[in-house]
């Protein structure tokens, strides 16, 4: 059964950071705005930065839970921007706080689910060896994350979605060729 205290926090939380800086949240501006006690934010989280790590893994699993599989590698990419352009303000202030790492934690093991899974539809009924497998999923993920982070630098403001699609048809057939490479070997 969901706790409704804790999900209005992680709520209030998440309003707020689209509104401000993380650093200038406060529990006291949480508990104000979500109409709880401070004692009640202290029983569910330890301090605020436990509360963004905890909202920023469940995002992970949720998107981890949505994608049991991927069939391309722009699906990879779109699942790792999920979060980030729902909530973009949000994101820009855990990325530009001194939390960046929850993020960029959360940000590899959505790269490193997605491009895992995408490969296991790719690499089906091929001859590759396990680690050819493991150097071009660690390449995917790489270019996934980097693509991602590329974006947060900049400040989420070119068109991402466009620049994805964009690449996956520059690089169609890349993943077929490193298979088949792989295979000559």
């Amino acid at each position: 059964m969901p706790n409704f205290t804790k999900m209005a926090i992680k709520a209030t939380f998440i309003r707020l950071l689209n509104e401000k800086p993380l650093s200038q949240i406060t529990v006291k501006d949480i508990v104000e705005e979500c109409g709880v006690n401070r004692n009640s934010f202290y029983y569910h989280f330890q301090d605020i930065p436990t509360l963004v790590e905890e909202i920023v893994t469940e995002e992970a699993d949720r998107i981890i839970a949505q994608y049991p599989s991927i069939d391309s590698i722009e699906t990879c990419l779109m699942a790792a921007l999920a979060f980030a352009r729902e909530n973009r303000r949000a994101v820009l202030h855990i990325y530009n706080s001194t939390n960046r790492a929850i993020y960029e934690q959360y940000l590899w093991k959505v790269c490193r689910h997605v491009v895992s899974v995408y490969g296991e539809v790719a690499f089906a009924g091929k001859d590759i060896t396990d680690s050819d497998k493991d150097v071009i999923i660690q390449f995917y993920k790489c270019e996934c994350f980097g693509m991602v982070i590329e974006w947060m630098n900049d400040g989420m403001n070119s068109d991402m979605p466009r620049r994805v699609k964009r690449l996956c048809e520059l690089r169609k057939g890349l993943l077929d060729k490193m298979i088949e490479r792989s295979q000559e070997s």
